[in-house]
C-alpha cells in the first residue's frame, strides 16, 4: 500500500475504510443462507481473532466502544457518588459514560507532547472515592500507560484503557488489550478496522470476564439446555454481518499500519520546516498511527488552515476535545485544564488513508503558512 497515493477528483477525506464489497460477498451470502444473524460463527471467530491479536485472555464484541466503556464501569460497580478519573483530551464519550452512571468525572490533564494522561496529575486527583481510572490512548498512542498502571496498582484502583484508537498498538512488547484491567476498542468507520459501528472489550481477569459474559447477554446463561437469568443485563451485541466485515480487515492489518506509518513519516518530514510538531511517541511504543495529528506552529491560525484546506477539497479537523472545557462539563464542574485546552486549540488532524495524495496536502498547507 502506498501512503502517497494519487490525486482524487473527490474531496480528500480524513479516512476511508479498508474494506470493499467484493471481499465480503461470500461471507454475507453464507450468513443469509444460514439464517443466523447474531451470536454465530463469525462473531465467535472475530472474538477469537481479537483475543489472539491482543494476547488477551478474554475478548467480547460490543455494539460500540461507548457501550464497552459503559459496561466496563458497570461490571466494576461504578455508580452514584463514586469518582472516576478520566483523561481530559478525548472524545466526550469517554466522560459521558461516567456521567450516565451517576458518578463524578475527575478530569486529568495530559502531556503536551504525547497528549496522554500525566502520572503526576492523576496522583493529584485520586481520592478515596475513586472507583476507576480511564486512560485514553490518544490517537492510538499508549505512551505513558505503564506508569499510570503502576499508580493504579499502588492505589488498588482498576484501570480501564480507552483504546478506541489503539487496536494494534503496543508498549514494551505488550499489545493494547493486554495492559489494563479492562480495555475497550472501537470499530467505528474512522478507525483502522471498522465494522460500521461496533467495539470490543478485552480482559485477563476471569471474574470480570464472567460478569461481562452475563451482562452482554441480558444477564442470561445456558443451564440444563435452557436459558436462565442469574443477573440482569443488556443487548450490546455485534451482528454476524459486522463481525464478517471486521474479520476481513484483520487479515491485512499489518499492511494498513505500514501505510499509516509511511504517511506519518512523509508528513513529519514535509511539515517540520514550518514548525509543525507531531504527537510524541515514547521509546518502546509501537504506534498504529490511527490518526495523523500535528501541533501547528504558534503563529499559524489553525482554524484558518482548516478552512483553507476545505476550500481546496481537503478534509481536516481539530485533534480532539478538552473535555473539561466542553459546555456541559464546564457548567457542571467549572474546571478548565490548561494542557488539554491548548491542544484542543492548536492540533490538526490530516488525511492518512492509503489513497490520500499526501504530497498535495502538504503543498497546500505550505502555501497557506508561507
Amino acid at each position: 500500500m502506498s501512503a502517497l497515493g494519487v490525486v482524487n477528483s473527490e474531496v480528500e477525506r480524513i479516512i476511508r475504510p479498508y474494506v470493499n464489497f467484493d471481499e465480503l460477498k461470500d461471507s454475507f451470502k453464507d450468513i443469509c443462507d444460514s439464517g443466523i444473524f447474531t451470536r454465530g460463527k463469525y462473531v465467535s471467530a472475530f472474538r477469537d481473532e481479537i483475543a489472539r491479536f491482543t494476547d488477551a485472555g478474554y475478548a467480547f464484541t460490543t455494539s460500540s466502544c461507548t457501550t464497552a466503556l459503559w459496561l466496563a464501569l458497570k461490571v466494576l460497580g461504578v455508580g452514584s457518588g463514586d469518582d472516576v478519573a478520566v483523561s481530559d483530551f478525548s472524545f466526550p464519550a469517554t466522560a459521558n459514560v461516567v456521567e450516565d452512571l451517576g458518578a463524578n468525572v475527575r478530569f486529568v490533564d495530559v502531556s503536551l507532547k504525547t497528549f496522554n494522561m500525566l502520572q503526576s496529575e492523576l496522583t493529584r486527583v485520586l481520592t478515596k472515592q475513586t472507583k476507576a481510572v480511564i486512560y485514553v490512548d490518544a490517537f492510538g498512542n499508549p505512551s505513558g500507560i505503564l506508569g499510570i498502571r503502576q499508580v493504579c496498582k499502588d492505589m488498588g484502583v482498576p484501570l480501564i484503557e480507552d483504546a478506541a484508537c489503539a487496536f494494534g498498538s503496543a508498549i514494551n512488547g505488550l499489545r493494547c488489550g493486554n495492559v489494563a484491567d479492562i480495555t475497550c476498542f472501537s470499530f467505528h468507520p474512522r478507525k483502522l478496522i471498522t465494522t460500521g459501528e461496533g467495539g470490543a472489550i478485552t480482559t485477563n481477569n476471569c471474574d470480570i470476564a464472567g460478569r461481562l459474559e452475563l451482562k452482554l447477554n441480558h444477564g442470561g446463561k445456558m443451564q440444563d439446555n435452557r436459558l436462565t437469568f442469574p443477573d440482569f443485563g443488556y443487548n450490546f451485541r455485534m451482528s454476524e454481518f459486522q463481525a464478517a466485515v471486521g474479520l476481513k480487515q484483520i487479515n491485512k492489518f499489518d499492511a494498513i499500519i505500514s501505510s499509516r506509518q509511511e504517511a506519518m513519516k512523509f508528513y513529519t518530514d514535509a511539515l517540520a520546516t514550518i514548525g509543525f510538531t507531531p504527537q510524541a511517541v515514547d521509546d518502546g511504543v509501537y504506534h498504529n498511527v490511527q490518526s495523523v495529528v500535528f501541533n501547528v506552529a504558534r503563529d499559524v491560525d489553525r482554524d484558518g488552515l482548516i478552512r483553507h484546506l476545505y476550500k481546496h477539497d481537503i478534509e481536516s479537523t481539530i485533534g480532539t476535545y478538552s473535555l473539561s472545557n466542553c459546555d456541559y462539563y464546564q457548567w457542571k464542574y467549572g474546571q478548565s485544564l490548561k494542557n488539554s485546552r491548548f491542544l484542543q486549540d492548536t492540533t490538526i488532524t490530516l488525511p492518512c488513508h492509503e489513497t490520500a495524495n499526501i504530497k498535495h496536502i502538504c503543498d497546500t498547507i505550505l502555501s497557506y503558512v508561507r
